[in-house]
């Protein structure tokens, strides 16, 4: 009998310890004086506390067990923990159910209720304890999801509402529904649109029943609706299905397009008189473009009757005065002569500056494509310059560098914008040295970015001066005490130049040490490269003829230019005979065959132009060269030189020396060799 006793004693203790085993709970079980009778293993897994050494059955006080304590610094508020597990050993009778918020984070959930034997007699109580993080964080996401939707959709600007599908009751509508309709939320709930007359036309609320029922899910138009206190606007309405709380609703999104349509209204009534207005600008713009058309021919016209009038009277003057120190001076009339010639120079310089900025800005510069070396470009700008800084004991120093070759592109302007660089730098340098470079930037199969620099020891450029230097004329130093002179147009002719050849230009320099300008021109490549050698006014002209016994024509009206450019031509051994307009020239080659010609291009009665072409017809001028000598000096009088049936091209105020070696390259050459065979003449260095 004691026997199976204890076997059932001992069936009880496994089933209780595998019950409390098994359970998803912490169980913690204590008797009615407040010692532990038992806990689970799970009790330590949900407190995430070690689990003793000793055995979880063994008795122990509440009060003094440390594994409890470990559990008691878990909670996030001890004091109230604490206070509650007191009052529920004070009252056996009371039940508790709540939960506790954990230092980690976490969230557990607690059961107390006591235990009692079958007479009713308290015997102890029981604690379950659950780890209800997961359920905790599910509802409070769900709590914020639902906060967000409320706050969205009382806050949105769209009026929205929710109605049932069959009877189009309204069961819920936001802030701006009420704003855009003008009704209570407590008039609208219950209620359906059309019981409000909500709809304008009523037709609109059975078309879009019959639209939403064929099956379309989303639904979007046009209607007018009506508010509360009679006035209509119009709405961009908006509905679809969803559903709530297992029933099919409608959710429509009706947004305030009143602006719109009004604009609307306005934009077709103003279609309508937009072909009048369209044609009316037309005319009006047809009228500016012709009237800017014939301004710009003006402007031209007026351009080349400055350029004509101020070289003729110029090339009296230079010519006459290299006449004069032909014939020989003492050593004060040469200062003189000297300094006449310099101003001759200076003012040759300021009109070419100012006329080839003015082409540039007008878009009458268009640049040639023709072989390009860049090792002639620099001997030219050394030659042009080396007596200038000769005089003032500069070295002039130029490193071309290691260039590609077979380069396209317009040798002229290349070198213009290099002249302006390397005469600055002379003016502006006392001692020291002018060094003028070049070297290859980027490189591709079709062309290359070449960069040009001069560097000085000059006087150098103040930092807040830089800005300015590529403006018309504008110069750092625009004082009446200015030591230099200048237009201040040489820099930006440079600057404008490289933009024209798909470059830029810029500088930098520092005060007493000197400057550096630099500027870079985009070359096209050749696509058979075959290498030769840049023709130049000395290679042209090595084998200077004789020219005693060659009879010349002079074509020119002015008659001072006509006396000083026979007595210059007289003087290197020509037969001149002279004619006053073209007409005279046209009879003179009727009778008189000659070797050369030397054409004015505008003259009375007939001008240069109308003449070499009537000539051109006549037998004895057909292969006579025809050189235009004229003040007319932009390119497209060259052009139309060269057109009218002339070989080449001379602008007034002539230098001599070249006016010489022109007329021997083509007295040794005849026309077979063609205009380009000698090098198209540049404007003088431009200095600032």
């Amino acid at each position: 009998m004691g026997s199976q006793q204890n076997r059932s004693k001992e069936f009880r203790a496994s089933l209780h310890k595998a019950i409390l085993d098994e359970s998803p709970d912490g169980i913690l079980v204590v008797d009615h004086d407040g010692h532990i009778v038992s806990v689970n293993k799970r009790f330590f897994e949900v407190w995430r506390i070690a689990q003793p050494d000793y055995p979880l059955d063994t008795p122990a006080n509440v009060s003094d067990d440390p594994f409890l304590e470990q559990a008691l610094h878990r909670v996030a508020q001890p004091e109230l923990f604490l206070q509650r597990v007191r009052e529920l050993y004070a009252n056996p009778a009371l039940e508790d159910n709540c939960e506790i918020s954990l230092v980690d984070g976490r969230s557990l959930k607690r059961h107390s209720s006591p235990l009692r034997s079958a007479a009713g007699e308290y015997l102890g109580r029981v604690w379950y304890f659950r780890d209800i993080t997961d359920i905790v964080r599910s509802r409070q996401a769900l709590t914020d999801s639902e906060l967000r939707y409320r706050t969205a959709f009382q806050t949105t600007l769209d009026a929205i509402a929710i109605t049932t599908l069959k009877e189009g009751c309204y069961l819920d509508v936001n802030r701006a529904f009420v704003d855009m309709s003008g009704y209570q939320a407590s008039e609208l709930i219950g209620r359906s649109s059309l019981e409000l007359n909500i709809w304008a036309p009523p037709e609109d609320r059975q078309r879009f029943s019959r639209q939403f029922s064929s099956g379309d899910q989303v639904l979007n138009f046009e209607a007018l609706f009506r508010r509360k206190d009679g006035s209509t606007f119009w709405g961009l309405f908006s509905a679809s299905r969803m559903e709530l709380n297992g029933v099919t609703c409608l959710l429509s999104i009706t947004r305030n397009i009143t602006d719109s349509k009004r604009a609307e209204e306005e934009l077709a009534e103003y279609r309508k008189h937009l072909e009048q207005l369209v044609e009316k600008r037309t005319t009006e713009l047809s009228t500016a473009k012709e009237a800017a058309e014939a301004a710009n021919i003006a402007k031209s016209a007026f351009l080349a009757n400055m350029s004509h009038e101020i070289r003729t009277p110029l090339n009296a003057i230079t010519g006459m005065a290299y006449l004069i120190r032909r014939s020989g001076l003492n050593p004060e009339q040469v200062a003189r002569m000297d300094k006449l010639e310099a101003a001759g120079e200076h003012l040759l310089g300021i009109i070419n500056a100012i006329l080839e900025l003015s082409k540039i800005e007008a878009g009458k510069v268009t640049l040639s494509e023709s072989p390009v070396r860049i090792e002639s470009v620099f001997a030219n700008v050394l030659s042009m310059l080396q007596e200038r800084a000769q005089a003032k004991h500069l070295q002039f120093i130029a490193r071309p560098g290691e260039l590609p070759e077979g380069l396209l592109g317009d040798q002229t302007a290349l070198q213009q914008a290099l002249l302006n660089y390397a005469a600055n730098a002379i003016k502006f340098t006392e001692t020291g040295s002018v060094t003028l470079q070049a070297g290859l930037i980027e490189e591709d199969a079709h062309s290359v970015l070449l960069r040009f620099t001069v560097e000085d020891t000059g006087v150098g450029i103040a930092a807040d001066a830089l800005p300015r230097l590529f403006s018309a004329f504008e110069q750092v130093d625009n004082t009446t005490t200015r030591k230099y002179g200048g237009t201040g147009l040489g820099l930006a002719i440079t600057r404008r130049l490289a933009g024209l050849m798909g470059g830029t230009a810029g500088a930098s320099s520092i005060p007493g040490q000197g400057s550096t300008f630099w500027f870079t021109a985009r070359l096209r490549k050749q696509e058979d490269t075959v290498h030769q050698p840049a023709a130049t006014a000395t290679a042209a002209c090595r084998s200077t003829p004789d020219l005693a016994q060659h009879r010349i024509l002079l074509v020119e009206d002015e008659p001072i230019n006509r006396e000083v450019a026979s007595m210059m031509l007289e003087d290197a051994g020509l037969l001149v005979d002279t004619a006053e307009d073209g007409l005279q020239a046209v009879d003179r080659l009727e009778n008189q065959e000659y070797a050369l010609i030397l054409m004015d291009m505008q003259m009375p009665n007939m001008d240069g132009l109308e003449a070499t072409r009537c000539i051109r017809r006549l037998p004895l001028g057909r292969a006579v060269p025809i050189i235009a000598m004229t003040a007319n000096a932009f390119e497209e009088d060259r052009s139309r030189c060269l057109a009218a049936g002339m070989d080449d091209f001379i602008s007034k105020p002539a230098d001599p020396e070249r006016l010489i070696q022109v007329i021997s390259h083509w007295l040794s050459q005849g026309r077979t060799g063609g205009p380009e065979q000698f090098p198209r003449p540049s404007l003088p260095g431009t200095k600032d």
